[in-house]
């Protein structure tokens, strides 16, 4: 991949605490039989586009599993941006600067999350590819449900009202909705350092679409089950 002739040196970001409170131990969880987190380390090192795998983690046990993932994991993450109120951007910019201070120019950022693990490497080749187009690239999914048509917000008195007044629309007629899946983001440095700072909504972004079947973001262990059958049908479908 060249952009105006000259290389493009780009690098993925995988963010892991080692607290969660709605999974406890996700990150580690075995899934299909290794580590959660072992999945898009995987991903990552096996697309060609992608020079390096890097790792922030406040725990010693994610780092030592990293490490042996084949990603570099090149310090613990400061507690400070480590408590369950602390805004991911940040964390992102962070690892990127300590990685710079070495003498690395990056180009792109490609942030994978860890409880995405059905992403596949067709995936991360199109969003990267796709990455010319604006200074974030955001993968999405088509909602169950639609602001403009079926959903509903709850008034203080308990009471329903429509998500967007005054549009009365038929299913047809909806706008085109997404929603954020978490699996993929392709930033542009000058993009990420800028979204730090300034905010996520601040920079230009366009979406790479994926299909609900791999869109599954692991929060709770309802979501865990869900990608774990997913996966297995995954497996079994293959020829």
């Amino acid at each position: 991949m060249s952009a105006a002739g000259a290389a493009v040196n780009i690098i993925a970001t995988v963010c892991a605490r080692g607290g969660s409170k709605g999974l406890p131990g996700k990150n580690l969880r075995s899934f299909a039989g290794k580590p959660l987190i072992a999945h898009t380390i995987a991903q990552a090192l096996a697309c060609p586009l992608i020079g390096g795998v890097f790792v922030s983690t406040d725990d010693e046990r994610i780092a030592e599993v990293a490490r042996e993932c084949g990603a570099q994991v090149p310090y613990r993450r400061p507690a400070e941006l480590a408590t369950d109120g602390a805004p991911k951007l940040p964390v992102i910019e962070h690892l990127v600067q300590h990685i710079e201070a070495t003498g690395r120019r990056i180009d792109l950022i490609v942030d994978l999350q860890p409880t995405s693990p059905l992403r596949t490497a067709s995936d991360l080749i199109e969003a990267i590819e796709a990455s010319s187009r604006a200074e974030l690239v955001v993968s999405v999914t088509e909602p169950s449900h639609n602001p403009y048509f079926s959903m509903a917000e709850a008034r203080p008195d308990g009471t329903l009202r429509p998500s967007m007044p005054n549009r009365n629309v038929s299913r047809q007629q909806a706008p085109v909705v997404y929603g954020l899946n978490g699996s993929i983001y392709v930033w542009r440095r000058a993009a990420l350092a800028h979204a730090a700072t300034a905010g996520f909504w601040t920079v230009t972004i366009v979406p790479y679409v994926m299909p609900r079947s791999r869109s599954v973001d692991i929060d709770a262990l309802e979501d865990f089950e869900l990608a774990e059958w997913y996966h297995a049908r995954r497996e079994t479908d293959m020829p």
